[in-house]
């Protein structure tokens, strides 16, 4: 999108407002980094906010303000600024004032607005350019506006009237103060420093900016906002609440690019993942972090994926934990399949039930069906891995790794005791214990031999009876 200075000769700065408490959280947590889905609350707002063409944009951080600044090192185009005293949104605003003076126009928003759509904020500045005011307030019809500060209109102009002051008549009011405002940076600079503090909580409010504009004369107005995308997070209940709303948004806008989501209300998809059209994906399936999903894939139901990429035509069949790791394409896994920590099942190579996969790379064409657990290895093409084989890829300090070649067959119940290698075309005896190298094309026995005792039983309840 153009710069705000490109359309009006203007500067544009946003101020987004990070530096409360969060005290009715009830946690430790800074309020703006409580997750939502998989990501931060402050993320959201953010990804909104920087694609709207401002000149910059900052984040007052002040309580918690250590993990938030950290957490902005990953939005690289936003500023930290500080409030080290929490004295009040109109005390966060005045000790901006060097930054904000810069611009000419300056948005402040709450950073508990994650539902805040990019074209909803668009068409806030776009309505601002058009018609430009002293100052601007952010309102919406609240379903329940108890709490709230009223927004009472009158030919004479609008002005913000606490619910604690607010008459019976006034209190019918549903439209309410939303916090955010708009204002021309002149205009602000005139009026903010007359902001005082004379309350119960010592504290400087930005709404009595609104008052001061409204006596200097200046033009002051309102303009409505949708409500669900003004809801402030202050209460975990509401945290929740707001989860909900998004990850049915989410699931909403994959489906009308051509994924099918069997029960939208039963899946949950972070707000970094991709999918691609034809994707179908069954009930309780979660996807997280920067997944990425081919065409045509079906995630079954129960599966877990983080930071995943699969290729076209993958099918997990249920169940799946994947993490860290990748399958090509027509690879399939599951049920129950645990694959982690950069393991990579090529195309059409296959995981089966109760597999756990780390550090592997299971060759094209590959099997691992079933009751396996593979760590630090590596199979070739046309592999073929017996239920029960285990690598005992750790010996008490160090991982080792272990390395099967081309068209390999493992029997049942081997066990590979790292480092250790198969050439192509070898094979192995079920119930193996291989701690050396099995040479191509050779069977690789490492069991001890089969001896029966006759008589065994007889002897043994002989020994019962008399007592032995």
């Amino acid at each position: 999108m153009a710069r705000w200075t490109d359309e009006m000769g203007l500067r544009l700065g946003i101020l987004v407002m990070a530096a409360g408490k969060g005290t009715r959280m009830r946690s430790g947590l800074p309020k703006v980094l409580h997750p939502i889905l998989d990501a931060p609350m402050l993320g959201y707002l953010l990804r909104s906010v920087l694609g709207c063409g401002a000149d910059e944009v900052a984040v007052l951080v002040g309580s918690g303000g250590e993990q938030v600044e950290e957490y902005l090192r990953s939005f690289p185009d936003v500023k930290t600024l500080w409030q080290r005293e929490q004295l009040g949104t109109g005390h966060a605003v005045k000790v901006t004032r060097d930054w904000w003076e810069r611009f000419d126009s300056l948005l402040v928003l709450n950073g508990d607005l994650p539902l805040l759509r990019p074209e909803t904020l668009n068409d806030l500045l776009n309505r601002c350019r058009k018609d430009p005011a002293d100052g601007t307030l952010l309102t919406f019809d609240a379903c329940n506006p108890d709490g709230y500060g009223r927004v009472v209109r009158s030919p004479g102009g609008v002005r913000i009237v606490e619910h604690k002051d607010a008459s019976d008549e006034e209190r019918l009011v549903r439209e309410v103060n939303a916090g955010c405002y708009f204002f021309a940076t002149a205009s602000l600079a005139r009026v903010i420093d007359r902001i005082g503090n004379d309350n119960a909580q010592g504290e400087y409010y930005l709404p009595d900016v609104i008052s001061l504009m409204t006596g200097e004369g200046m033009r002051v107005r309102a303009l409505p906002m949708p409500e669900e995308e003004m809801m402030g997070v202050n209460t975990q209940a509401e945290l929740a609440g707001v989860t909900r709303i998004l990850r049915d948004r989410i699931a909403l806008g994959w489906m009308e690019r051509g994924v099918r989501i069997m029960d939208p209300s039963a899946v949950w998809i972070g707000p970094d993942v991709e999918l691609s059209p034809g994707v179908r994906v069954m009930p309780n399936v979660q996807i997280w972090g920067r997944t990425r999903v081919g065409e045509d894939c079906f995630i079954g139901p129960g599966c877990i994926l983080t930071d995943a990429v699969l290729g076209r035509d993958v099918v997990l069949i249920a169940n799946v934990v994947l993490e860290n790791s990748e399958l090509c394409d027509a690879a399939k896994a599951g049920p129950f399949a645990y694959i982690r920590e950069g393991s990579r099942l090529e195309s059409r190579a296959f995981a089966g039930k109760f597999v756990e996969l780390k550090k592997t790379t299971v060759g094209r064409n590959s099997k691992v069906p079933h009751l396996s657990y593979l760590g630090d290895a590596r199979l070739g093409e046309d592999v073929n891995i017996g239920a029960g084989t285990i690598t005992c890829n750790y010996d008490g300090k160090s991982k080792h790794p272990t390395t099967i070649g081309d068209r390999c067959f493992v029997g049942s119940d081997t066990m590979f005791v790292a480092p250790a290698t198969m050439g192509d075309d070898a094979s192995t005896a079920a119930g193996s214990v291989i701690t050396e190298p099995v040479p191509e094309g050779a069977l690789g026995v490492g069991r001890a031999r089969q001896r029966n005792v006759e008589g065994w039983t007889s002897r043994r309840k002989k020994l019962e009876r008399q007592g032995g």
